[in-house]
């Protein structure tokens, strides 16, 4: 049951994106289609996964006992910037085609704020392994939920008749805010 808590609170009532504000900057620059916003949530999802598990295990296997935690952040984004250009390299190498279908996605998210974030909050919530994990991969899936959401009413706001001066970035932000208020209805639910 605890998992299942997780699970629905990290994707719907504390999403990454419309609730704590994290990973805002891929939201609104890869939300114009979403086919982009799919392959933003794909490598967003396999990134924060394997950073979460690599950041935990230093964390509890090397800061914790030397008791250097104090260098968590910047030892977190170190890791995170390492792990984004090992996966690129070894995607090169191994997965040509999807290396070519991640494209510029991959150095996006060395500077994706909601990768760090994810990694800081397991430690927070004091989850274990495999909570960090599921913690991890919820909060993916709610920020994939969120950005193709979002990139999807992008493309009808395209088709519609909209005011000159609310095109573009305006009306992207106000419907960012009504999507944020649409959300917070699922507050109730954990």
């Amino acid at each position: 049951m605890e998992y299942v808590l997780i699970i629905i609170s990290a994707i719907f009532v504390n999403n990454i994106v419309l609730n704590q504000f994290l990973g805002i900057c891929p939201f609104l620059g890869v939300s114009k289609k979403i086919s982009t916003a799919i392959g933003m949530t794909g490598a967003v999802t396999f990134v924060m996964v394997i950073a979460t598990i690599v950041t935990y295990l230093i964390q509890k296997l090397v800061l914790d006992p030397f008791g250097i935690a104090y260098l968590q952040t910047i030892s977190f984004i170190l890791i995170i910037a390492a792990l984004v250009q090992l996966v690129e390299i070894i995607l090169k190498k191994v997965s040509p085609p999807l290396y070519q279908a991640l494209g510029v996605f991959l150095p996006l998210i060395t500077t994706n704020c909601a990768i760090l974030g994810v990694a800081i909050m397991t430690i927070q919530k004091d989850f274990n392994l495999v909570e960090a994990v599921v913690f991890a991969a919820s909060t993916a899936i709610g920020f994939g939920l969120a950005l193709v959401t979002f990139a999807g009413i992008r493309e009808q706001l395209d088709l519609m008749d909209i005011p000159k001066g609310m095109k573009g970035t305006p009306i992207a932000l106000v419907v960012a805010g009504l999507l944020a208020l649409a959300f917070m209805g699922f507050s109730g639910i954990v």
